[in-house]
């Protein structure tokens, strides 16, 4: 795996080791853990390791043609521009989720080693999925930019704040469902149907303010609304904060963190191997 040596770990978590230098060996182990899941996954063949971004690509550029002959919406949020925005950041939400049903299963033999944790195995996956959707977001506004669709983001931060928050609530469910589709596979195959079901309400194709009440005040009742709405603050002058409440999406984030890690130490216990 890369250039880490797992096969030395019970030398390098010795217990005099610093909290430095665990942190340390735990970042080169999980990125040792990307680059073989990017190998797994994409290989070398055709372009490779470039389907990371390609994918996403892809999907959003197929979105955003389908939107293109639509009216604008109000303000600056022209539809290309709003479709780009809006899916691209629900790819991460997706491939995360979609990706933790049965990642156990292809990576026990990474347990061996005893500075491998599911924990680190699930940091991995979520990365590469936030890196190649990210870029693929990126190119694609770009590339909107340039054809004249929209505009730079008015408020960076807050769009990388967003982002965040998104990566943050579907890492967060992805440990729930690494530890939950262990060794129940028919409970995993109800994940990928829950993302689907999952789109009309995230807020990543509508803006909250479209939406009639009382449907409106149901809808802010899930988490995933404000943090799209934090996102399109971000990329568009003309939108605003009037329905987002980031505390209430942190509080929903952090109850699911808490959640997840319990469920990631306790699998572990559960994990058999022969």
């Amino acid at each position: 795996m890369s250039d880490v040596r797992l096969s030395e770990s019970p030398a390098v978590i010795d217990k005099g080791t610093s909290f430095l230098q665990s942190l340390e060996i735990q970042i080169r182990v999980i990125g040792a853990l990307l680059m073989r899941e990017l190998h797994t996954r994409y290989g070398r063949d055709n372009i490779g390791y470039l389907w990371v971004v390609a994918e996403p690509l892809m999907f959003g550029s197929v979105i955003a043609g389908m939107h293109s002959g639509q009216r604008g919406h109000e303000g600056d949020m022209n539809p290309v521009a709003f479709a780009v925005t809006g899916y691209s950041v629900f790819i991460i939400f997706r491939g995360i989720v979609n990706r933790a049903d049965g990642a156990l299963d292809g990576n026990l033999g990474l347990l061996y080693h005893r500075m491998v944790t599911v924990l680190d195995i699930t940091i991995a996956r979520a990365l590469l999925e936030l890196a190649g959707t990210v870029s693929a977001f990126l190119i694609l506004l770009a590339i909107s930019i340039a054809l004249g669709f929209t505009d730079w983001p008015a408020r960076p931060l807050y769009l990388m704040l967003g982002i965040f928050y998104v990566f943050w609530v579907s890492f967060a469910l992805s440990m729930i469902i690494t530890a939950g589709t262990y060794e129940r596979h028919t409970l995993g195959r109800l994940v990928h149907p829950a993302t689907y079901f999952a789109m009309p309400i995230s807020g990543a194709f509508i803006a909250v303010s479209w939406v009639p009440e009382p449907y409106r005040s149901y809808l802010l009742w899930v988490p995933l609304p404000h943090m799209f709405e934090t996102v399109r603050y971000g990329q568009f002058a003309s939108a605003t904060l009037e329905y987002v409440d980031l505390s209430y999406a942190t509080a929903w984030n952090v109850g699911l963190t808490l959640i997840g890690l319990l469920l990631i130490s306790t699998v572990r216990n559960r994990i058999q191997l022969n």
